[in-house]
């Protein structure tokens, strides 16, 4: 399991002081990233060595409780499963010192070529990373 930790300002809230909606996909996405990154994936490295992106292909996500303005809050992210040319991650999102379920989400992520924008199978390189690092 990844953890990190994000804080609440202003520009991720409505109005009312509420997180908007789709800033918890934001959060979610920064975790995905910083976690590739502390297992020395990079990403501009995948591109342009690899010719793949990874890109997200589907969100489930279930809204439980609202986050506000300047809360605490905990990402975390689990890898499910590794396809042919995808990856499988549950990710969730708890108010930190309250420890209550805000968010989750089941989310895909698929490995694309970089030129032409078509599925194409994850770097064996990639594989054995996260199968060494990431599953039971």
């Amino acid at each position: 399991m990844y953890e990190q930790s994000v804080r609440v300002y202003w520009e991720d809230t409505d109005a009312g002081g509420v997180v908007y909606y789709a800033n918890y996909l934001k959060f979610m996405e920064r975790a995905r990233s910083d976690w590739l990154t502390s297992l020395g994936v990079s990403q501009t490295r995948l591109a342009d060595e690899q010719g793949c992106l990874l890109v997200v292909r589907q969100v489930l996500i279930d809204y439980h409780q609202p986050a506000r303005l300047e809360d605490l809050l905990r990402v975390s992210m689990v890898l499910e499963s590794i396809g042919a040319a995808s990856l499988s991650i549950r990710q969730q999102i708890h108010h930190a010192t309250r420890n209550d379920l805000l968010v989750e989400a089941s989310v895909k992520v698929a490995c694309i070529d970089a030129e032409r924008f078509k599925a194409r199978r994850l770097p064996n390189t990639l594989r054995r990373c996260l199968s060494e690092n990431c599953l039971n």
